[in-house]
């Protein structure tokens, strides 16, 4: 078993020395987790671009019926909030997966006509990123590990390295995929036998709430979970080893050429 493979200590193993230090440790892993899925979900401004839209929607097809006026608005607004971002220099990938979300749903709703075809992109990706949880999950790879550990600069160390961060990823997983199901199992029923309003309004309830509660599933296993192995930290440290070796045979080598020692790759003339 190489470095590479071998396990790290698990959750709720102490290393000698404990107490304060250690709850020091484990404060430190919790901020970080906190900051990394704050990251990666776009916190609260991630979730106000990506409920705002269909609010917008919804309100106005409740008010005059207008679904020309309603999708336009929707993707004007989607279109601004990607602008700020832009503007601001912040990051805008929860922005441009709004807009193409709105502009799929746009699109497809004026194309078939029917207004509640606004919503089915989305419904259809929910029920899409839910399967990719649970198969992948099943796979041993759950998709939580995949998209997290490069914000928590693991990378995917955690599949041979780390058994109890994969232990909290395959929790994680399961947690999103069951929760993004049961939200399909309302949407969809209310898509063939509900109205355009009360759909849109069920959507916009539902857009938050599920999602908060798999993130805090998602902090409460991995703040539980051992720390992150931090691969790029370690690679910095390989290649300084190698190059402070690199140097210490020059230097060796050089101080032997000045003594008049035979180094390596040279040989003694009989």
């Amino acid at each position: 078993m190489t470095s590479l493979d071998k396990p790290t200590q698990d959750a709720g193993q102490s290393p000698p020395g404990g107490g304060r230090e250690d709850e020091g440790q484990v404060h430190d892993s919790r901020a970080v987790t906190e900051a990394a899925l704050f990251e990666a979900f776009g916190g609260i401004r991630g979730m106000v671009e990506t409920v705002l839209p269909g609010l917008i929607f919804v309100t106005i097809f409740t008010i005059n019926k207008d679904l020309h006026f309603s999708a336009i608005a929707a993707l004007a607004v989607s279109v601004v909030m990607l602008v700020v971002r832009l503007l601001r220099k912040d990051t805008v990938k929860h922005a441009f997966s709004g807009v193409f979300g709105v502009a799929f749903g746009v699109v497809f709703a004026m194309f078939t006509g029917n207004a509640k075809d606004f919503y089915l992109p989305g419904m259809l990706y929910t029920l899409g990123l839910a399967l990719a949880y649970i198969v992948t999950t099943l796979a041993g790879v759950p998709l939580i590990g995949l998209m997290l550990g490069p914000v928590f600069k693991e990378n995917l160390s955690w599949r041979t390295r780390n058994p109890g961060r994969k232990k909290a990823y395959t929790k994680a997983s399961w947690a999103w995929g069951l929760i993004l199901l049961a939200k399909c199992a309302i949407l969809f029923p209310l898509y063939w036998w509900a109205d355009t309003t009360q759909l849109g309004w069920v959507l916009v309830i539902l857009k938050i709430p599920p999602f908060l509660l798999a993130v805090w599933l998602t902090w409460v296993f991995l703040a539980k979970a051992p720390p992150p192995i931090d691969v790029f930290a370690e690679m910095e440290a390989a290649e300084k080893a190698e190059e402070a070796e690199t140097a210490a045979k020059a230097e060796r080598e050089g101080a032997a050429a000045e003594n008049g020692e035979p180094t390596a790759g040279r040989h003694r003339r009989g």
